[in-house]
C-alpha cells in the first residue's frame, strides 16, 4: 500500500563528548571542474556541456570539536551534496585521517554547478567525482589539523529576501530567518563565519553555460575579504523558497548585499566559551516507498526525454530499493542544534522543527549528505505543483514529517528529556 513508511532507523549512531573546551579549525579549497561536462539543475539543458567558468566553485570546511567528538560542517558550491557512494568514500577517508565520523556536507544548490551523479567525466579513469572526493577529504582534514581553542557566538534576524515560489494560497509559508555563526580564537581573531538562509540560488541566467556559485559565492567573497576567514553558506529548507531580490538584481548584487548583512550581524556577536561543553551527534537512515516507478519503460522514457540517459540511469539505481534519505543531528552545548537532511525540504518543515525544538538556535541544513529530491509537506503535496508532484518529489507523502519527528526526538533525547530512551544506550532509536 502506497503512502506507508517502509522502514525507519536503518542505522543510528550516537556519541557524547566529554566536558572539555571547544576547539575549531577551518579551511577552503577550490573545487571548480574543468569545462566540458554536463551542468546540474535545469532539465532543459539535458547533457549540453559547460563551456567555461564564470566564477570559481569552493568547498569550505569548519570542524568543531569538544573532547573526543568532532563534526565537520562543509559548504559546497554545488547543486547537491555528494552521492551516497561518494559520501561513504569521504567518511572512510576522514575517519581514518583525522578521526571525524560525523559530516554535514551541504550543497548550496547552485544551478550552475556540475553533474556529480555521473562519474565518467572527463574520463572514467580520472573522473571529476573522484577528484571531488579527494578534495573534500583534503579540506576537512586541513580544517581538523588546524584545531585551536575557540569561542562561538550566534545572531539572527528576520529578512525580506526570500519568497515562497510554490504555494497558491493567499498566505504563503516563508522562513525569514537569517542566522549567522561566528567562531573566533582566544585572541578574538575569526576562524570562520557561517550563514543559514533559505533561497534557491537560481539567479544566474539559465542560458549561461558557465560554472558559477551564484549569489552564495558573491556573499562569501564579501565576508572573506573583510574578515580573512572562510564563510560557509549553509542552505536551509529551500525547496519552495526563491530569492526575493527587490532592487538587488542579479547574483552579484544580491549576494554582496547579503554579505554585508552577515557582516552587520557578525560585528555585534559576542563570542564566548561553551557553557555545558558538550557535543552530541546522531545519524539515521530511512527507507520510503517511491512515488515514481522508474522500472516502467514508459515512465523512464519520459524522464530520459526531460533530462538525459546517464542521469536517469543513476536514479534508476538510486531508487531501486526505495527512497533512502539520511538524517544527521547534532546538539552543541545543549542549546544549538544542527539538523541535516538529504533533499529539498519545504520551508514549513524547518519552521515547525524550529518551533517544536525549543532551542536557542537551530541550523536547518538542506541538500546535506546525499540528495533525494523534494520533500514537500503533506499540505503542499495535496496542493500539487512543481516540487510537490511525483515527478520530482519521489518519496511517499509524509516522508518529510516523519524525518522531522525523528530529528525532534533526537534533539530532546540529547537533552536528557527522555530518561527511558536514555537507558536504551547508544545505537538504538
Amino acid at each position: 500500500m502506497r503512502g506507508l513508511l517502509v522502514c525507519i532507523c536503518l542505522g543510528l549512531t550516537s556519541h557524547v563528548a566529554g566536558a572539555e573546551e571547544l576547539q575549531a579549525g577551518a579551511a577552503k579549497i577550490d573545487i571548480t571542474p574543468p569545462p566540458g561536462g554536463p551542468m546540474w539543475g535545469y532539465g532543459a539543458r539535458h547533457d549540453k556541456p559547460c563551456d567555461g567558468v564564470l566564477d570559481p566553485l569552493y568547498a569550505r570546511a569548519l570542524v568543531l570539536a569538544v573532547g573526543k567528538e568532532r563534526i565537520a560542517l562543509v559548504s559546497l558550491d554545488l547543486g547537491r551534496a555528494p552521492t551516497r557512494q561518494s559520501m561513504a568514500a569521504i567518511r572512510e577517508r576522514v575517519k581514518a585521517d583525522v578521526g571525524i565520523e560525523h559530516l554535514f556536507l551541504v550543497g548550496s544548490h547552485t544551478h550552475h554547478g556540475p553533474v556529480i551523479e555521473v562519474d565518467n567525466w572527463p574520463s572514467p579513469q580520472n573522473s571529476y567525482v573522484r577528484q571531488l572526493e579527494k578534495k573534500l577529504g583534503d579540506v576537512i582534514a586541513e580544517a581538523a589539523r588546524s584545531l585551536k581553542p575557540a569561542r562561538i557566538g550566534f545572531a539572527s534576524r528576520e529578512v525580506p529576501y526570500n519568497r515562497n515560489r510554490h504555494s497558491k494560497l493567499p498566505t504563503k509559508a516563508v522562513d525569514p530567518e537569517f542566522l549567522v555563526l561566528r567562531v573566533e580564537d582566544a585572541e578574538g581573531k575569526p576562524i570562520a563565519h557561517a550563514l543559514n538562509f533559505a533561497a534557491h540560488p537560481t539567479m544566474e541566467d539559465v542560458k549561461q553555460f558557465k560554472f558559477s556559485a551564484d549569489y552564495p559565492g558573491a556573499l562569501a567573497a564579501v565576508v572573506e575579504k573583510e574578515t580573512g576567514a572562510p564563510c560557509l553558506f549553509l542552505q536551509s529548507a529551500a525547496g519552495d523558497m526563491s530569492a526575493n531580490a527587490g532592487e538587488f538584481h542579479g547574483p552579484q548584487r544580491f549576494g554582496q548585499m547579503l554579505g554585508h548583512e552577515v557582516l552587520s550581524l557578525a560585528k555585534n556577536i559576542h563570542c564566548e566559551p561553551l557553557r555545558k561543553q558538550t557535543l552530541t551527534v546522531a545519524e539515521e537512515d530511512f527507507r520510503f516507498k517511491n512515488r515514481v516507478d522508474l522500472g516502467n519503460p514508459l515512465v523512464k522514457m519520459t524522464f530520459v526525454r526531460a533530462f538525459f540517459p546517464d542521469l536517469v540511469e543513476f536514479y534508476v539505481r538510486e531508487y531501486r530499493d526505495g527512497v533512502r534519505p539520511h538524517l544527521s543531528v547534532a546538539l552543541l552545548d545543549g542549546r544549538i542544534g544542527f539538523v541535516g537532511v538529504s533533499g529539498e525540504f519545504f520551508c514549513s518543515h524547518a519552521l515547525n522543527l524550529k518551533r517544536r525544538a525549543r532551542l536557542e538556535h537551530l541550523f536547518f541544513l538542506g541538500y546535506c549528505n546525499d540528495y533525494q529530491q523534494y520533500f514537500p509537506t503533506i499540505e503542499a503535496a495535496a496542493e500539487g505543483g512543481y516540487g510537490a508532484d511525483p515527478g520530482v518529489s519521489t518519496a511517499e507523502v509524509g516522508a518529510g514529517e516523519r524525518m522531522m519527528d525523528r530529528a525532534l526526538t533526537h534533539l530532546y533525547k540529547m537533552r536528557g528529556k527522555y530518561p527511558d530512551l536514555q537507558a536504551e544506550g547508544a545505537g538504538k532509536p
